[in-house]
């Protein structure tokens, strides 16, 4: 079964091997200044869900596109299972930039 639409391995390829099959590395999104950026400067307890989860609110899972904030960020996230130091400044892409752009059909075309 492919991964769901709204899965990061959306953006990768299996790749068949001898042993298994195997994916591809992933192509983050990488960040953009755009108009409709937000920012949020990280409190105690901010997680990279938890953000998602208040951020993107309207959708279906929410907090499981906590790679998005993760990827879009100027600094790269090297570890997203790390703690989010309050403090740190957080780019969080816009509704319309993750639903229209970073999980666009174009980019699936392009990366998957």
């Amino acid at each position: 079964m492919p991964p769901g639409s709204s899965s990061r391995y959306i953006f990768t390829s299996g790749i068949v091997e001898p042993g298994g099959t195997f994916l591809s590395e992933r192509v983050p999104f990488r960040y953009r200044d755009l108009a409709d950026n937000r920012v949020r400067i990280a409190k105690a307890g901010d997680t990279w869900d938890s953000l998602a989860g208040e951020y993107f609110a309207g959708l279906p899972r929410a907090s499981g596109f906590w790679w998005a904030i993760a990827d879009f960020q100027p600094s790269p996230v090297v570890d997203p299972t790390l703690q989010i130091q309050p403090g740190t400044r957080v780019i969080i892409p816009s509704t319309r930039v993750l639903t229209t752009v970073i999980l666009g059909e174009r980019r699936r075309r392009e990366h998957g």
